[in-house]
């Protein structure tokens, strides 16, 4: 253990007496650990946030929509162009003839411009959704209520507002109660959503104007561009969505009287399709990233190595001297091994400290949590680590296995 330590200092005083030397060496590493450790974060933390947002629409869920989710390859959307959006009687007629469904939402959103007063916000969604919605849609109210039956049914000018919404039109004063101008038409706030973050499938609710479906179908042409209409099914405790799509497929084929032989013209999804398409898709970011990051590594590597081979060079006599004193072999090999695992080591950590600097610039400028996580920290040490024994392990070889009077006359 002495030995060991000795090497050690040795290769420590070594790095201090070669500072450039050092900081260039320690370059390829600390470019490389940033490249693959960013990625990733940014894959980690874009996974999390979409998994969040996937887990809000719930896994029981079927979604019945004019456009299939479909990830990779073209997608073939000439096939779905002309078919008809769900509608609000489409959604009765499901409540009606299904044994399978909890809960049924009908749902159609519109851009408008919102105002209050003097204050306005331009193309925010507006939402128009069905007595149901609260329970397929996860959320909380940081205050007022939600609509009631009647409000719903009657389809009164209501709105709960996001939190991002009541903030750029009242401030920090309390929307309950006001009336604001959505496309036009005085609608009151009941309610404002708790504050959800930002999403990158965009279903959060902050930036969105949520009424009584029957009341925004009085403002828009549904066959208009621009506006979307889906149902929403949620299945009952212990069915499973394979069961609920099966008899939801059937009443919807019976309810547009399609042929026996033909296609379906609407789409069923679930979040299962979801999740599947984004995995694929961050598995291959994660392998585009780890591939250049290593590309990186590789370069600090052979640097590394290079510097080792050098440093071996330089102090031949030194090592000439150590081996006729009594050094033993591998305390050669210590000492220049712990130098190389020491340099790619700091060059690992100014990588791990470049990432952390720009998840907390990422975190600051868009609305969403990027982190640097412990997984990701030890794995940066790691790839450091094994770096610094390959590119370390053959220079100190060859130190350790010196002739010492040949090592001596080297200088001389």
């Amino acid at each position: 253990m002495k030995l060991i330590g000795e090497s050690f200092i040795v290769a420590i005083q070594s790095l201090k007496s070669n500072k450039l030397r050092t900081l260039l060496s320690l370059l390829g590493i600390t470019i490389g650990i940033f490249a693959i450790i960013t990625v990733f974060s940014l894959v980690d933390s874009l996974e999390r946030n979409i998994r969040g947002s996937i887990e809000q629409l719930g896994d029981n869920v079927v979604f019945i929509q004019k456009w299939p989710w479909e990830f990779g390859g073209d997608y073939p959307w000439w096939k779905y162009w002309q078919r008809p959006q769900p509608s609000l009687h489409e959604l009765k007629l499901i409540q009606k003839k299904s044994t399978l469904a909890a809960a049924t939402v009908y749902q159609i959103d519109y851009a408008f411009t919102a105002k209050y007063k003097s204050t306005s916000i331009e193309n925010v969604i507006s939402v128009g959704v069905s007595h149901q919605f609260n329970l397929l849609k996860e959320f909380s109210l940081d205050e007022g209520r939600y609509f009631s039956l009647s409000e719903s049914n009657s389809g009164l000018p209501v709105a709960i507002i996001g939190k991002a919404v009541a903030l750029s039109l009242f401030g920090l004063s309390s929307p309950i109660g006001q009336k604001i101008k959505l496309g036009g038409k005085n609608v009151t706030v009941i309610g404002v959503f708790q504050k959800e973050g930002e999403s990158v499938l965009g279903n959060s609710l902050d930036g969105q104007i949520v009424t009584p479906a029957i009341f925004l179908k009085t403002m828009v042409d549904t066959k208009q561009r621009g506006v979307n209409q889906s149902i929403w099914v949620k299945a009952k405790p212990g069915v499973k969505n394979e069961d609920l799509m099966y008899e939801l497929r059937g009443i919807m084929r019976s309810i547009r009287k399609i042929k026996p032989l033909a296609d379906d013209n609407f789409a069923l999804n679930e979040t299962s399709m979801l999740t599947t398409g984004f995995s694929d898709m961050f598995a291959m970011i994660t392998i585009i990233g780890a591939i250049i990051g290593g590309f990186s590594i590789l370069v600090g590597g052979f640097s590394v190595a290079n510097i080792m081979y050098v440093s071996v060079k330089e102090r031949t006599s030194i090592i000439g001297i150590q081996k006729a004193l009594g050094a033993k072999n591998y305390f050669i090999l210590l000492q220049f091994l712990f130098e190389a695992i020491f340099l790619s080591m700091i060059g690992g950590l100014m990588g791990l400290l470049l990432v952390w600097l720009v998840t907390k610039a990422a975190s600051s400028v868009i609305d969403m949590e990027v982190i640097l996580s412990w997984t990701n920290i030890v794995t940066g040490l790691t790839i450091s680590f094994i770096i610094g024994i390959i590119s370390g392990v053959f220079p100190s070889r060859m130190a350790a296995k010196m002739n010492p009077v040949v090592a001596i006359r080297s200088n001389g």
